[in-house]
């Protein structure tokens, strides 16, 4: 789930505002103005005040707040995902899910506010107990390749903890953001506890992330970026969570069900339009099947509806922008061999599904994070050649593996460098489920069980009972 949390603006645009294309037509569908960096300072004051009062809440009243909110986003589900549909390209069956994601991330963070326990711990002459505090302010940068759900990843945990937020949306998709602040005044969340700040990253996002006021920002999109904002956090020792960059692996065994893991390979790569760092976009597949499997998989590709997001038969619609558009044909242009499906001609940012073959371990497309309908097939010797090349990589977000063998299973699950890994299918991503990367796919975790912890900060009392 992770590029460039931001694009450039074009140079002849106007310095304090970013027109919203609709990438499925290339049409201005809204301006939005930029947050100036006294603007984030007055927004930081601000949260300050609101997270005060909502952090002496009782954690009841808490809680119920936020299932207010949920509810209110309930009843908003369908505009929220057409409005996803209109400024992210999604195809309408996948922002509906978004939308209802959203709706239950809040709900899933509000069974967390009571039971954000501390510990007694035993310990000589006296009482020992530890105090879970919120951190103050948290500042979120969203990407726009899931622009709603990610936001809410750490914005819901962090508000059930007792904090403020302030969400820095890309500037290709604020208008979901934006939307959802409007609902979360409608459900009666203080002022300022929830602010959505549009802008450019250098410019709004740098004074986010900067800003002193701040206790910790949550970040998703690319690696490079993701490196200078933890540079600039380490300057004050501000705390951070990273989601970056991926390139999954999909290993695929000879013992496996090739016609099961053939038939559901095209969505592992495909879905948003491949811009998600969860793609398995390296398909590696045992030499003694390499062909066979081809022969399944190509079908599969090639019957990949790519068309008008709005059409409940489609699964793929447009990359987000010219530029990403760019940057795919860059990489998997019509001069490399394998298999390509169909995407539309006209206007908007289409790009057609691709399985690259024959090409070596080092070629570009194998190795650079593509963030396009793009996948790449090479063949592995055994189990150890397998895990080799799953390997051969900077990043460690998410893949898959298929076999019918269970101790393969197991050992390969151990040895792969990932932090999400599925077995005989392709998910990654559960709201109840922890979920963040290896290496240079990130710091921290996301989601889950313990998410409210990561927006707090531990306090140890000890009461001496030796007066």
């Amino acid at each position: 789930m992770s590029t460039e949390a931001a694009e450039e603006a074009p140079k002849d645009a106007h310095p304090d505002a970013h027109d919203v294309l609709n990438p499925a037509t290339g049409e201005v569908v809204a301006t939005v103005p930029a947050t100036t960096p006294h603007q984030v300072d007055a927004a930081v004051a601000r949260a300050t005040r609101a997270q005060r009062t909502w952090a002496a809440l009782a954690p009841a009243d808490r809680a119920r707040q936020l299932r207010r909110f949920a509810a209110v986003v309930d009843d908003h589900t369908e505009e929220l995902a057409l409005l996803e549909v209109k400024e992210a390209g999604h195809t309408l069956g996948t922002a509906r899910w978004e939308a209802a994601n959203v709706r239950d991330l809040l709900d899933y963070a509000a069974g967390g506010v009571e039971r954000l326990n501390g510990r007694q711990i035993p310990v000589p002459g006296g009482l020992d107990i530890t105090l879970l505090e919120p951190l103050g302010v948290v500042g979120v940068i969203a990407p726009w390749n899931y622009p709603l759900p990610i936001a809410v990843w750490a914005t819901a945990p962090a508000l059930a903890a007792g904090n403020a937020v302030l969400l820095k949306p890309a500037e290709t998709t604020p208008l979901t953001a934006l939307r959802l602040a409007e609902l979360a005044r409608e459900a009666g969340l203080p002022d300022g506890l929830l602010q959505v700040l549009p802008g450019a990253g250098p410019v709004t996002g740098t004074a986010l992330v900067d800003h002193p006021g701040v206790a910790k920002i949550v970040f998703t999109g690319s690696t490079r970026v993701g490196k200078e904002i933890m540079a600039r956090c380490a300057a004050q020792v501000k705390r951070v969570t990273l989601e970056l960059g991926g390139k999954s692996p999909n290993i695929v065994f000879a013992d496996s069900d090739l016609e099961a893991a053939a038939a559901a390979t095209p969505m592992s790569f495909l879905d948003n339009s491949g811009q998600d760092c969860c793609a398995r976009s390296r398909i590696l597949v045992q030499r003694q099947v390499y062909d066979r499997f081809l022969e399944l998989l190509a079908p599969a590709v090639e019957s990949v509806v790519v068309g008008d997001p709005l059409d409940e038969k489609t699964h793929m619609g447009p990359l987000i922008s010219r530029r990403q558009l760019d940057r795919v044909r860059s990489l998997a242009g019509p001069e490399l061999s394998g298999i390509r499906g169909t995407a539309p001609t006209g206007p908007g940012f289409w790009f057609p599904p691709t399985v690259l073959t024959g090409l070596a371990p080092d070629a570009p497309a194998v190795r650079e994070e593509i963030f396009g309908p793009v996948a790449v097939v090479l063949p592995f010797e055994d189990e150890d050649d397998a895990v080799r090349l799953a390997n051969a990589t900077e990043y460690g977000l998410s893949g898959s593996l298929w076999t019918r063998d269970v101790g393969r299973a197991i050992r390969v699950s151990r040895a792969v460098q990932a932090g999400n890994l599925s077995v005989n299918s392709h998910s990654s991503v559960r709201y109840w489920t922890p979920f963040g990367g290896y290496k240079q796919s990130g710091l921290g975790r996301e989601l889950g069980p313990d998410a409210l912890a990561a927006f707090t900060e531990t306090k140890n009392v000890f009461f001496s009972t030796e007066a």
